[in-house]
């Protein structure tokens, strides 16, 4: 007998790999439609079906422009236990999160995953106070069954917020500044105290995330959107 499609998977996490609709796209950026978010992080679609999806990743930064990171839960279905940027989810196939104006849609949905997974009120992360500095498609495996394929927006927001994590969605949360990110970086590289980094977070901060951090610092961060290219990781 073959596993159950949900086996292993703990009730929230099943919810939402079945209910949540990912918004597919081409590689350009297009949308071509939706599927569950089960059928789009299975390996064998990604590599079989070229599934791509639209995902974002926000990277929170408080006034002393100290990094939010987030440690995902143990019951994630996908990177479990793995050390990452602020929140990284994905625009739902809804009308508020499909809107392309200004990555409108995108932005929206990443108020939303700020509350349901770190519990900051949307208040604290008004919309447009958002920049969206670029897009990265990438693809990752996981486990063997589980992986990622996503064309990644980069959100990044300053501000000072209250954090209440919800358990089933993040495991630890931490700030650090330059320095204790790259120690983190050695001791994952390093293999120590079991230490993991995802794989897009990974990719944003050996290609970008260190000069986007001086802008953050210095208030220019809109001078280092660029929207228009796709970088394909």
């Amino acid at each position: 007998m073959a596993d159950a499609p949900d086996a292993g998977m703990d009730a929230v996490q099943r919810k939402l790999m079945f209910d949540d609709k990912c918004i597919l796209v081409d590689e350009n950026d297009g949308v071509v439609g939706h599927e569950s978010k089960y059928n789009c992080h299975l390996w064998e679609n990604i590599q079989t079906k070229h599934m791509l999806h639209r995902a974002f990743s926000v990277f929170l930064f408080n006034s002393k422009y100290q990094l939010l990171l987030q440690q995902r839960s143990a019951t994630k279905v996908t990177f479990p236990l793995v050390w990452t940027n602020t929140c990284c989810s994905h625009p739902l196939y809804r009308e508020s999160e499909l809107i392309p104006e200004n990555s409108l849609g995108v932005r929206n949905a990443a108020q939303r995953k700020l509350l349901d997974e770190l519990g900051i009120p949307a208040e604290d992360a008004p919309v447009d106070e958002f920049t969206s500095l670029g897009r990265m498609l990438y693809k990752a495996p996981s486990d063997g069954k589980w992986g990622e394929h996503e064309l990644d927006y980069l959100l990044f927001i300053v501000k000072d917020v209250s954090v209440n994590p919800n358990p089933d969605e993040v495991a630890d949360i931490k700030y650090v500044n330059k320095e204790q990110l790259k120690e983190l970086l050695r001791k994952a590289d390093a293999g120590e105290e079991g230490l993991k980094l995802s794989p897009w977070f990974r990719l944003v901060v050996d290609n970008f995330l260190y000069k986007w951090w001086d802008h953050v610092e210095k208030g220019t961060l809109s001078e280092a959107a660029d929207m228009k290219t796709i970088h394909k990781l």
